[in-house]
């Protein structure tokens, strides 16, 4: 349960300062974070948690990390529905929040940071462009997760890494996706936007999950 409940904390955190920064302050009036701001604050939701509830649930924080944890021989197989339930959970619930206090002042939520392709990826990409981002992506981000945290790899530098790899992603993939790599990300938002956004979620449970699995199999090999 502590390490359920710690997913659950850090996914909120993900979802909540991530989606956060993109709603409240990527695009304000004059100071607004943009595009590189709102890709390191990503990266720092999954820095800060790797350091704080790393040592008790690992801070997969995303379904497809755990499934890929788990076809790499990193994790259990009996943890991995309740750390996809528990980071799902806290992903809606961070959208919950998010959405009271953007509709604090009046405003409505719009696509709600909601992730999209066609005429709802930010730079209007094909289907084709975001599943091959999505795919790359997770595929990449998974490998550089279990090479930092290999037993070999120098200790203490995995945060670090994961974070800014988290950071990096965002920058190349923010226009074509508005980001996914992470299931419970697009779930939790997908649900108060409704219609379009869940009409297109598939993408973005299938294919970052798609790409972990492979970034297990090719890594396992890798390490042997």
């Amino acid at each position: 349960m502590k390490k359920n409940l710690a997913e659950f904390i850090g996914t909120f955190w993900l979802v909540f300062g991530g989606c956060g920064s993109a709603l409240l302050a990527a695009g304000f009036p004059n100071v607004g974070i943009g595009l590189a701001g709102v890709s390191l604050a990503f990266g720092l939701t999954v820095l800060t948690m790797a350091y704080s509830i790393g040592h008790i649930s690992g801070a997969h924080l995303n379904p497809a990390v755990t499934i890929g944890l788990w076809v790499g021989g990193r994790f259990d197989a009996k943890g991995v529905l309740p750390y996809i339930i528990s980071q799902v959970a806290g992903g809606i619930l961070a959208a919950t929040a998010l959405y009271f206090i953007v509709t604090g002042n009046g405003s409505p939520i719009g696509s709600f940071a909601a992730n999209g392709y066609g005429e709802h990826s930010p730079g209007q990409y094909s289907l084709l462009a975001a599943i091959l981002t999505e795919f790359i992506m997770t595929f990449m981000f998974l490998i550089i997760i279990l090479g930092a945290t290999d037993e070999k790899a120098p200790k203490g530098f995995a945060g670090l890494a994961i974070g800014l790899a988290l950071t990096l992603i965002h920058l190349v993939s923010i226009p074509v996706t508005n980001t996914s790599v992470n299931p419970a990300r697009s779930i939790s938002q997908a649900l108060f936007v409704g219609d379009w956004a869940l009409a297109q979620l598939w993408v973005f449970i299938v294919v970052p999950i798609a790409g972990a699995v492979v970034a297990g199999i090719v890594y396992k090999e890798l390490s042997k």
